[in-house]
């Protein structure tokens, strides 16, 4: 409910107006679009909330679903679901959409849109979302999360090291923030987002994975007592 909370409040004046103005503005909405807000309807269980016949439908699907994944696990899936949200963030900071995006707004809708549901499929691939399980092993997750991470930053950096603005369509005014500067901004803005939603769930699957990994001294101490228990092999 907060994520949404905060999503509405970046798409209504004032955050829309400055968002015409500035880059790292705009890079706030894409944060809350493409990490936030599906990191966080996956991780709190919306269905839980919908009650009624809608939501007994609904969980029905779920569980339908889950025992399909169950039953046919997938890894190329889940690679294809993050390999196409990681496209689809590529293509939403293109210099083209982004100037789109400041000349009509309507298409702001469909960037919400689209990057929640493309990062929605790709949370549900990482993390326990019940019935719904993850397909991958907890180090798989962790590449997968890192990757997507790594991508982003690579097109930040891309962005922030250039010496020229990227994006034309931003309105800076004398006396406000500078081109240069707002383009800073938003690098900076954009390289937060994406550690701040990947990587506490990179160590997260880390600490899982060794958690659960084979100790060899617990494995060393067992066969030792299975010995003690029947005996020496002659």
């Amino acid at each position: 409910m907060g994520a949404l909370a905060v999503l509405v409040l970046i798409l209504v004046p004032p955050v829309l107006a400055e968002a015409h103005r500035y880059e790292f503005v705009e890079t706030l909405q894409f944060d809350v679009a493409a990490f936030a807000l599906p990191a966080l309807l996956v991780l709190s269980w919306p269905l839980a909330f919908v009650g009624g016949v809608p939501g007994a439908r609904l969980r029905d699907r779920a569980f339908r679903l889950s025992e399909r994944r169950r039953r046919h696990p997938s890894a190329w899936r889940a690679f294809g679901f993050a390999a196409a949200d990681v496209a689809l963030l590529i293509v939403w900071r293109t210099p083209p959409l982004m100037d789109a995006l400041e000349r009509h707004r309507w298409l702001l809708v469909v960037q919400v849109v689209s990057l929640v549901a493309g990062g929605v499929a790709v949370w549900l691939e990482l993390v326990r979302c019940p019935p719904l399980e993850p397909r991958l092993s907890s180090p798989w997750r962790a590449v997968v999360g890192a990757v997507t991470m790594w991508s982003v930053w690579v097109m930040a950096y891309a962005v922030g090291f250039s010496g020229t603005s990227w994006y034309v369509a931003f309105h800076h005014t004398t006396g406000g923030l500078s081109a240069a500067a707002d383009q800073e901004l938003s690098t900076g803005a954009l390289w937060f987002g994406a550690a701040a939603a990947f990587v506490p769930l990179v160590f997260v699957q880390i600490l899982m994975w060794l958690r659960n990994g084979e100790d060899p001294d617990a494995e060393l101490r067992a066969m030792v007592r299975r010995e003690r228990w029947w005996g020496k092999p002659d």
